[in-house]
């Protein structure tokens, strides 16, 4: 006899992420499969907190929607996948309201994960295309390590369309924050 592992659900990482013996402990969830992530370091920290930033100048000029960081975003038609993107945009048209408390039952128009040094490329890339399988638009993944990004998008097959970009050239909203542009140089300055 087989035994089944158990298919977590979006209301069973909101209860573990929760309890006390896992306050230093951050989790994703795809297909119901539980990831255990440690919080992340100084580098990323910062890195998250600069996008963030400029992103919030950007949104106090033009009322667009919500900016989050670490906050956790499911499909709302899947109860198995929950992701936190290190920081994300939402739309006023696609945003809840009243905005949740608990996670969002939707997708970022926009994601940001930034690469930790136990992360594999895969796997953050296997995000992104969780995140544009459900809703969402642009995906960048910050590596620090090249001093760039990688800016995702859905490709006609379902698989991922990259675009390296690095830190002598700059992100741009495209059509998800039309008028946004962030030069990479601010996030990797010369050092």
């Amino acid at each position: 006899m087989a035994i089944q592992e158990k298919l977590y659900t979006v209301d069973d990482v909101w209860e573990l992420s929760h309890r006390p013996e896992n306050a230093n402990r951050d989790c994703y969830l795809i297909d119901g499969e539980l990831v255990w992530t440690m919080p992340p370091g100084g580098e990323h920290g910062n890195l998250a907190f600069e996008i963030a930033y400029y992103m919030r100048v950007f949104l106090e000029k033009h009322d667009l929607g919500r900016g989050t960081v670490e906050t956790g975003y499911y499909p709302p038609n899947d109860r198995h996948t929950v992701l936190g993107p290190d920081v994300a945009f939402i739309s006023k048209a696609r945003a809840p309201q009243p905005f949740p408390k608990k996670f969002v039952p939707a997708m970022p128009d926009l994601a940001v994960e930034i690469k930790s040094p136990t992360d594999s490329l895969q796997e953050v890339r296997r995000k992104a295309a969780v995140y544009l399988a459900n809703g969402t638009t642009l995906v960048w993944i910050v590596l620090p390590a090249e001093k760039g990004v990688d800016v995702c998008r859905a490709s006609a097959d379902s698989g991922l369309n990259i675009e390296f970009v690095g830190r002598d050239g700059n992100l741009s909203g495209e059509g998800v924050l039309p008028g946004f542009k962030l030069e990479l140089n601010l996030l990797f300055p010369n050092s």
